[in-house]
């Protein structure tokens, strides 16, 4: 294993910065030890210049004395970086510049900070001594310069271009059909699909009724089966596995997959399998059917469609049952499940034991049910057969054509480079798809190679190509791909092992770490953000991560990192002391250095007794996931924390809120979905915070002292689902935060506590999020917050949310003087009866969001002109369903001749069209209608109907939830036009799932 240069390199940045600003202060520091620290900042910056040549050359030239010399400037990199930063928590307030009183004020100064000033000076010339015998070290054993390599260089070697790895077109995340097991998909799928959906034989008897519960049947038991899916890591098993999942899945009652790998939690994999069965809320991710196929010139979807269109929906039968508390996760599961038809993935088994107390949790199913099991081990493969219906579905490597047409799916080469890549480079991966996806991100960001390169590649990589590849030759492919990335992505790359095994992970969360960590910086004219964005877009295409949602910008919404490259990576994270992963997956040797940044990923009590014997006293990212109750808080030295990550903890106290207000370096604070309910005062004293994050919390407002935090750049707060909302601190019109960018989930209203609308000083706001909106037409707050959003339009504000409760503020939108022409997202939720009239003149704006009472044909002919438009979703929560948006609906409908026309033409970039409401109008789409549309979301309790979705030329999936609730003929129309979806395999897809209220 080579040791990690980039994460090296990169904490030196991060040191020298700080080394720069403690030479300025000049009050702070002894006067015999300003010479000490300056020969430390000139040495670290002679060894940063080396570590840079030393990223530019080969991996495989860094002998031993290299490698171990390289060690000995990280650690003395980083015990600089913790005294420094101990210094600057304890000398953090600067004793004033006053003239009448600078000599009196510095000498009590002096003496005041004498003790801590003469530790941290005695602390740096113990650090100047080691810094002196490093440099020594390195000429008495010979460690020689770095040598260029000849001519075979990686592309570490070449600077990273930021401008090149933008995102230059909006994407949908859409399903992809598995390359190269088309055989395989066809067998399974049989299986798969139950025996009670097969279409009956004329003479077949009609089924019975639903609500008639007959004994089992010989078709019952063939109906209860599981498959066993066996393979070597890398295989495919689990892409597979997912693809029967998605394709199938509409003709179960339920469904739900889990990752279970090494977990021994069986209570946590069962509360994950029940929450998915359940029906969930309006804003959760219901319990999914879907469909294949779609329309056909025979049209039997439309038909099915057309002949329920005009039916009113009845009352539904009442709100089914939630099941279970998780002290009896079990019997809940049962419940839930008894007399329904399901489909269960569970992925990754890695112990019998493990899968026989999963499969005990489970209930027979008269109505049939499936399970599909992924696993490494022939034992645990074998285990799963137990009954006649089960059966195992081995995996073997691609053959033919097929990894050919892997490489080329998964790289997106251009025509003209294609010559340039020889078959060898698919070839030498022996059929593995991950060794062929991964090669494919590798020559994805290499266009520019030759051939010549690429066969030496290969044959350094696999110099016996005839051989199967082994799991050593898929490591040597990654460990090759990893060393070929420029050093601050593999930094960032390193950053993965912080989250745990098979999570899906939000990419913003993963980016604002970066920026709190130091690992991003301005670079070819971007800002932080936005090269943050490209790092990211760098790992998409490099195979390291895997985009798995979208958002309605068409951004990646949050990714996962396939399991033998998290491995990879989180050896090399500990190799390097980089990142110290506790209650992991895969087994970690304890380091022998101090714990730099800690992950704490599970709350067992033997990694409790592992954490004995580690060094936390040096932590400076810290993060968890599960229960506070593991946290080793006696252990810590809270001072130096910089990034806290708690999102989605328990058992969060007030103590740890005060705990929290002692971490005086901190940049980055999570806090989202944990038990917090305020705010302490003290938080005014994080002068470092860069990131709050509050949102899904019962925190509903923020102290005054918040406004104290000069280098805040985001506040995230409220709750985007329920509409819950952050009150303003009153001081924030006192002009202190100016760095703030983004500004989310706030409410301005009327009432006796004063309202904050002026925003007029913080013209860095990219977004502004206002979740609740209640002020008096011709107010004070009124006029403040109308003139902020025309002021700040003009300077950097992208995104703007609005949910108005009156919809007065929103009907003024239109006397705007100056509207903000460089929004690229905009949402504005109330009784909007028009649309503003410079919403066409939004040239930049790509995401659009308005309540569904200003749905008309006509406002559709004007949105049509947005030539950027990516996005456009209508939305009415049924909260908001009063007699007066009711009548507002129905005079729309009545306007368009009761049918909502698509017009022919516009929207030449739109791919997404939502319609989010109690009662959804018939729609209707003409030929040439949204010609690059490709995905259709409807939430609803009472549909119409839809004509003309054959016109759609591009569409890939509809998706349609339906409340519990709904009436029979709403469900039946649905029914219908999923099994018409079905019988057209190369039509559209249609998902169907479930929410309720």
């Amino acid at each position: 294993m080579e040791l990690v240069v980039g994460a090296s390199e990169a904490t030196m940045k991060s040191l020298l910065s700080k080394l720069g600003g403690l030479l300025a202060h000049e009050y702070a520091l002894i006067r015999a030890v300003r010479g000490d620290v300056q020969y430390i900042n000139d040495e670290m910056a002679s060894m940063q210049a080396f570590l840079g040549d030393l990223s530019n050359t080969s991996p495989q030239g860094h002998d031993r004395r290299m490698k171990d010399w390289m060690k000995q400037i990280r650690d003395v990199t980083y015990d600089i970086e913790d005294c420094v930063d101990d210094f600057a928590h304890r000398l953090s307030h600067d004793p004033g510049t006053d003239i009448c009183c600078a000599f009196v004020i510095s000498n009590v100064y002096e003496v005041w900070t004498w003790r801590p000033r003469r530790d941290i000076a005695s602390n740096i010339a113990q650090l100047k001594v080691r810094a002196e015998q490093i440099g020594e070290r390195r000429t008495r054993y010979g460690v020689e310069n770095p040598k260029s390599s000849d001519g075979q260089s990686s592309g570490a070697a070449t600077r990273f271009q930021a401008a090149d790895n933008q995102q230059m077109s909006l994407e949908l995340v859409g399903t992809k059909e598995p390359v190269g097991v088309d055989k395989e998909m066809e067998e399974l799928g049989k299986w798969v699909m139950l025996q009670q959906q097969q279409p009956p034989a004329p003479h077949d008897p009609p089924p019975s009724s639903p609500d008639h519960t007959s004994p089992p049947t010989e078709a019952n038991k063939q109906d209860q089966g599981v498959l066993s899916i066996v393979g070597f890591g890398g295989v495919g098993k689990t892409t597979i596995a997912t693809a029967l999942y998605q394709k199938f899945g509409d003709q179960f009652d339920c469904r739900a997959m889990v990752t279970v790998s090494q977990s021994s939690d069986i209570e946590a994999i069962l509360r994950i399998i029940l929450s998915q069965v359940m029906p969930q809320s309006k804003h959760g991710n219901g319990q999914q059917r879907s469909s294949g196929g779609g329309t056909s010139k025979k049209n039997p979807l439309m038909a099915a469609i057309r002949s329920l269109w005009n039916a009113v929906v009845p009352k539904s039968q009442d709100h089914q049952q939630r099941g279970g508390s998780t002290s009896d996760i079990t019997q809940a599961l049962r419940n839930h499940l008894e007399g329904k038809s399901y489909l269960l993935l569970v992925d990754d088994v890695w112990s019998t034991s493990m899968w026989e107390k999963i499969k005990k949790s489970l209930p027979r199913s008269n109505k049939g049910c499936r399970v599909i099991v992924t696993t490494r081990f022939q034992a645990v493969a074998s285990a799963c057969i137990r009954d006649k219906g089960d059966r195992v579905h081995k995996v073997v490597v691609l053959g033919d054509d097929k990894p050919r047409d892997l490489f080329m799916a998964e790289s997106n080469i251009s025509e003209e480079n294609r010559h340039k890549v020889p078959p060898k480079l698919w070839e030498m991966c022996g059929g593995l798809p991950l060794a062929i996806v991964t090669m494919a991100g590798h020559a994805a960001c290499n266009p520019g190679r030759e051939q010549a390169h690429w066969n030496t590649v290969c044959s350094n990589l696999v110099p016996d190509s005839g051989k199967a590849l082994a799991q050593e030759g898929v490591t040597r492919i990654l460990s090759h791909c990893y060393n070929d990335m420029p050093g601050e992505i593999k930094t960032c790359s390193l950053y993965l092992c912080i989250f745990p095994k098979g999570r899906k992970i939000s990419r913003k969360r993963l980016t604002r770490r970066w920026l709190a960590e130091g690992f991003v910086s301005e670079k070819d004219g971007l800002s932080v953000e936005d090269v943050a964005e490209t790092y990211f877009n760098h790992l998409v295409r490099r195979k390291i991560i895997r985009a798995v949602d979208h958002s309605s910008n068409g951004k990646v919404k949050s990714y996962q990192v396939h399991d033998m490259v998290l491995e990879y990576i989180v050896s090399k994270a500990s190799e390097e002391n980089f990142v110290t992963v506790v209650g992991g997956h895969w087994l970690m040797a304890p380091p022998s250095n101090k714990v730099r940044r800690l992950s704490l990923q599970g709350d067992d009590s033997k990694h409790k007794r592992a954490m004995e014997s580690m060094n936390f006293s040096h932590v400076r990212s810290l993060t968890l996931f599960g229960s506070l109750a593991q946290l080793p808080s006696n252990s810590l030295k809270f001072g130096i924390v910089q990034v806290l990550d708690l999102e989605g903890c328990k058992d969060f106290k007030k103590q740890h809120a005060k705990e929290i207000c002692k971490m005086l370096l901190l940049k980055y604070l999570s806090l989202r979905r944990t038990e917090i309910d305020k705010i302490p005062k003290k938080i005014g004293k994080l002068q470092y915070l860069e990131t709050i994050d509050i949102r899904e919390t019962n925190v509903t407002e923020l102290p005054n002292t918040v406004c104290l935090l000069e280098r805040l750049v985001n506040i995230l707060g409220g709750n985007k689902r329920t509409r819950k909302a952050l009150k303003l601190p009153e001081d924030l019109k006192k002009e202190t935060m100016k760095s703030l960018r983004i500004l989310s989930g706030i409410k301005i209203v009327e009432g006796p506590a004063t309202s904050v609308a002026d925003l007029h000083h913080l013209t860095d706001l990219r977004k502004l999020a206002i979740y609740k909106l209640d002020i008096k037409n011709g107010g004070k707050l009124f006029r403040e917050l109308s003139s902020s959003i025309e002021y700040l339009g003009g300077y950097s504000l992208h995104t703007l949310i609005i949910d108005d409760q009156s919809s007065e503020f929103l009907k003024s939108l239109s006397a705007l003087s100056s509207p903000p022409k460089f929004l690229n997202a905009l949402e504005l939720s109330g009784k909007l009866n028009e649309l503003p009239e410079w919403i066409t003149e939004l040239d930049a704006l790509t995401k659009l969001t308005l309540s569904v009472t200003v749905l008309t044909t006509d406002a559709l002919h004007q949105l049509s002109k947005l030539q950027k438009l990516f996005s456009l979703t209508f939305s009415l929560t049924s909260a908001k369903q009063d007699p007066g948006t009711a009548s507002t609906t129905g005079e729309n409908k009545a306007d368009s001749d009761g049918e909502i026309i698509v017009p022919a033409g516009g929207f030449e970039e739109l791919k997404l069209l939502r319609f989010s409401a109690p009662f959804v109008p018939l729609l209707s789409f003409p030929d040439n209608a949204m010609p690059k549309l490709e995905r259709l979301e409807l939430r609803f309790s009472n549909l119409l109907g839809m004509y003309g979705l054959e016109n759609l030329q591009h569409l890939k999936e509809v998706h349609l939830r339906v409340h519990d609730k709904a009436g029979d003929v709403t469900k039946l129309m649905v029914d219908e036009v999923a099994t018409a979806a079905r019988e057209d395999a190369k039509g559209f897809r249609i998902i169907v799932d479930q929410y309720h209220e």
